[in-house]
C-alpha cells in the first residue's frame, strides 16, 4: 500500500497535499476502489516517516471532500470514486520571497484537491527554463510562469513560445508577443509605482527629496525605476536611483526612501537612528510588499503592495474555469506613521 504514496521531499509541494494527490491520482487510475481500506494515520506516518499532523491534515482535507470516511473503530476506507478530472500544474516562479510565497500559498490552496501543483525555480536564467521545460513537457496540463528574465528575455520568450498556448499563463510579470497575447495574473510595474506615489502625494509634499533603492544583486523589475523617475519629473521632486543602503548611508532630512529589500529598509532606520533624525517627521520611508511586521514596526511602515494573495486566488480560478483572460492586479498605497 505505501507505494501507492508518492513523496518527494525535494520537491515544493507540502507534503500533505502530496498525500492528497496520490490519493486522488491512485482512485484514478484505478487502485483505489469504493470500500477499499487505506492506510491509517499512524501507518502512513510511520511508513513514509512522516508526521502525524502532516497526514491527519491530509485526511481532513480528504474527508472534507467526501473522497475517504473515516469508520470508528476499524480505519480509512474510499467514500467516492468520482474525484474530478485533475489540474496538473507546473508553476516556475523567478525565486522565493515573501510576496511569492503569499502568492504560491494562495495558489496552491485555490486549486485544492482538484489539480497537483508543482514548483520550479528559473533563477532568471533562461536556459534553466529551457532545461525545466524539456524535463517536464507533456507532464502538465498548465505552466503557470513568472517571466522575469531580464537581459535573457527575448531568449525565454522564445523558449516559452514553443509551449502551447491554451497551456501557458504569466503570473506577477507580463510578456508580449509579436503574434498573440498570452493570458495573465500580473502588475504593470512601471504605472504602479506612479500611480501609488501619486496617491500619497500630499504626504510626500513635506519632503524635498525621493531615493529610490533599486537592488542589484537580485534583480529587479527596471519598469519600477521607469515609474519613479516620470513621478519625479511630473511632480518636481528632486530624484536619486542608488544600489544599496548601507549600515552608514548618509541620510539626510527631508529625504523619502522608497525601498524594496528588508535589509534596505532596516540600515534607512537603523542610520536614521543613528543621526537622531525622526522617520515620518525628519525623514520619509516607503516599503515594497506589504508584511505584517510592518504594520507595526515604528507605529507602522507605509507600503506600496498588490494584493498577492489574490493574485495567485484569480490564476487558479482561470485555469479551473478555463478563462482566456489578461488581469492586472492593481497596487494600492497603504499609508502609514513613516511618512
Amino acid at each position: 500500500m505505501p507505494a501507492i504514496i508518492e513523496i518527494n521531499s525535494q520537491r515544493r509541494t507540502p507534503k500533505y497535499q502530496q498525500i492528497v494527490n496520490s490519493v486522488t491520482k491512485a482512485i484514478r487510475e484505478g487502485r483505489f476502489k469504493m470500500g477499499d481500506r487505506i492506510f491509517s494515520i499512524n501507518e502512513l506516518s510511520s511508513e513514509c516517516s512522516l508526521s502525524r499532523d502532516t497526514v491527519q491534515k491530509a485526511y481532513d482535507l480528504l474527508e472534507k471532500e467526501k473522497v475517504i470516511e473515516a469508520v470508528k473503530g476499524k480505519g480509512f476506507y474510499i467514500n467516492r470514486t468520482d474525484v474530478l478530472a485533475r489540474y496538473r500544474v507546473l508553476l516556475i516562479f523567478n525565486k522565493l520571497s515573501n510576496y511569492k510565497t503569499v502568492i504560491y500559498d494562495s495558489f496552491v490552496r485555490a486549486i485544492g484537491s482538484n489539480g497537483s501543483v508543482e514548483l520550479r525555480i528559473h533563477h532568471s536564467n533562461a536556459r534553466v527554463l529551457e532545461e525545466i521545460l524539456k524535463n517536464n513537457r507533456c507532464e502538465y496540463d498548465h505552466y503557470v510562469v513568472m517571466p522575469h528574465f531580464y537581459e535573457q528575455t527575448a531568449a525565454a520568450r522564445e523558449i516559452l513560445n514553443k509551449l502551447p498556448r491554451e497551456k501557458l499563463l504569466f503570473l506577477d510579470k507580463d510578456m508580449c508577443f509579436s503574434h498573440w497575447q498570452c493570458r495573465g495574473v500580473f502588475q504593470d510595474f512601471e504605472n504602479d509605482i506612479r500611480n501609488a506615489l501619486i496617491s500619497g502625494l500630499d504626504a510626500l509634499r513635506k519632503y524635498n527629496k525621493l531615493v529610490y533603492v533599486h537592488p542589484t544583486m537580485t534583480p529587479h523589475p527596471t519598469e519600477i525605476k521607469k515609474g519613479f523617475k516620470r513621478f519625479c519629473s511630473e511632480f518636481g521632486f528632486r530624484e536619486e536611483i542608488i544600489k544599496e543602503v548601507s549600515p552608514v548611508h548618509d541620510v539626510r532630512r527631508g529625504e523619502v526612501y522608497v525601498v524594496i529589500e528588508e535589509s534596505d529598509l532596516a540600515n534607512v532606520i537603523k542610520n536614521c537612528r543613528r543621526k537622531n533624525l525622526r522617520v515620518g517627521h525628519d525623514i520619509g520611508i516607503i516599503s515594497y510588499n506589504e508584511t505584517p511586521i510592518k504594520s507595526m514596526l515604528l507605529d507602522g511602515i507605509t507600503v506600496i503592495s498588490t494584493d498577492h494573495a489574490r493574485m495567485g486566488d484569480v490564476a487558479a480560478r482561470m485555469i479551473m474555469d478555463r478563462k482566456n483572460e489578461r488581469i492586472k492586479i492593481p497596487f494600492r498605497l497603504i499609508l502609514r506613521n513613516s511618512l
